[in-house]
């Protein structure tokens, strides 16, 4: 079902879910965008659902007042490359340069300046890990295109295509490395079977790690904006 307004706060607007699956009643509230999702099982009254939402609306506010604030790219606003934080700084050359904590461009369209450098390092940095995992595994990959997706930080079709979220490259190496390992696994595997995990621990040993990171640290790469 599509947004609607659902509590007293008339700022406050949700997605109303009704499946089958679900067993209770069950209000999310969404780490990347503050989107409130209330599902309910296929029986349950929407009366019901809605007095569930509106009892828990302090829990709502405050699970949204603690999503870090969106971050326009510009001179003077430091972001994370490689897991590392660099200071966008104005450059004199044409092109995007790294020099130790700062980042120099010139240009009146920074944000986008710095877009561009991104996923385009993220392509080289993603096909190295790619070309080096599907390898070692015995396996070969048709096409690799980047997105700036939410879901899902990588993905394989069953033809053999990967996907990546350029996002990737202002993570860790070694984070960007396990996405690449996940999806070469696909590769082989396409689930998410015992088999297939054991095929990325051996090629990614410290995987959980990795993935950990990625649960508790990637949404905050989606608050940078690069839109001038």
């Amino acid at each position: 079902m599509a947004a609607q307004r659902i509590l007293s706060d008339e700022t406050t607007a949700a997605t109303v879910r009704r499946t089958v699956r679900a067993r209770r009643l069950s209000l999310r509230v969404s780490r990347l965008d503050g989107r409130v999702t209330l599902t309910l099982p296929h029986h349950t009254p929407l009366s019901e659902a809605l007095s569930f939402a509106e009892e828990r609306l302090d829990w709502i506010q405050s699970a949204r007042s603690g999503l870090d604030a969106e971050i326009a790219v510009g001179p003077g606003v430091a972001l994370p490359i490689e897991g590392r934080e660099v200071t966008v700084a104005e450059g004199t050359g044409r092109r995007v340069l790294r020099e130790g904590p700062k980042l120099m461009v010139r240009g009146p369209h920074v944000g986008r300046t710095v877009k561009t450098y991104l996923k385009a390092l993220a392509r080289d940095r993603l096909a190295q890990a790619s070309d080096t995992y599907a390898a070692a595994m015995g396996a070969r990959y048709n096409r690799l295109t980047l997105r700036d997706t939410r879901s899902r930080w990588g993905s394989c079709t069953s033809d053999g295509n990967l996907m990546y979220s350029w996002r990737l490259i202002m993570a860790p190496p070694d984070v960007l490395d396990y996405v690449a390992a996940h999806e070469a696994a696909h590769l082989i595997h396409m689930d998410h079977s015992g088999d297939f995990w054991g095929l990325v621990a051996a090629h990614c040993p410290d995987w959980r790690r990795q993935r950990d990171w990625l649960r508790s640290q990637g949404p905050g790469l989606h608050r940078y904006r690069f839109d001038d």
